[in-house]
């Protein structure tokens, strides 16, 4: 609990959205017609540096002067439970702030299988802990692109699972135009949802 409320805090001040932020493409309405919903972080990077460093001073970490991006980390031991926390972590982002779109990257087809595996085990738990908070959760698969029309639409909370071997390279069929996905790049429907990413 102690991670998930530090993970949380880094977002302190940062207003509850119910996930009215559209979005569009290259300002041509291309995904506006669909009515894409993202993430929307309303404070400032120094609201989000003062809260960083605050929650460090509680842990007795040393204090970051700047940010390194929004790039954050939370270190545990094998073994203690870093699937639950990050898991927990999504609901718990939902809950506070409304954040809906997350993708979940991982290294390698073994971890991906162990995540999707979690996040099965864990449903139950979390439909009792969070009254049943729709949340869907899929694997990215280069056959299906379509799919990730779905992943900018939905209004639930949505959890993308993907191999980091699929988007990393210029060839990857992510990476490239597509018709299935009206002449953009099938990552573009990600980039847009302004996502937070758990690798």
């Amino acid at each position: 609990l102690d991670a998930i409320n530090s993970a949380v805090e880094v977002f302190k001040g940062q207003q509850l959205s119910h996930g009215n932020m559209s979005f569009t493409i290259d300002n041509k309405q291309i995904i506006s017609q669909i009515g894409g919903i993202g993430n929307q972080i309303t404070i400032n990077d120094e609201q989000i540096l003062k809260n960083t460093q605050s929650i460090q001073k509680k842990l007795n970490l040393p204090v970051s002067s700047d940010l390194d991006g929004l790039n954050f980390t939370v270190e545990m031991e094998t073994g203690t439970g870093k699937t639950y926390v990050y898991i927990r972590t999504i609901y718990e982002l939902n809950k506070n702030y409304g954040f809906k779109k997350f993708v979940i990257v991982v290294p390698s087809i073994a971890i991906k299988e162990g995540v999707v595996k979690n996040l099965e085990i864990t449903k139950e738990h979390f439909d009792r802990v969070y009254n049943k908070t729709p949340l869907n959760y899929w694997v990215y698969n280069s056959k299906h692109v379509s799919k990730l029309r779905n992943f900018a639409v939905s209004n639930n909370i949505e959890i993308l699972v993907i191999n980091i071997d699929s988007f990393t390279k210029s060839d990857n069929i992510i990476n490239n135009s597509n018709d299935k996905m009206t002449g953009k790049k099938p990552i573009e429907f990600i980039r847009e949802t302004n996502p937070i990413m758990i690798i």
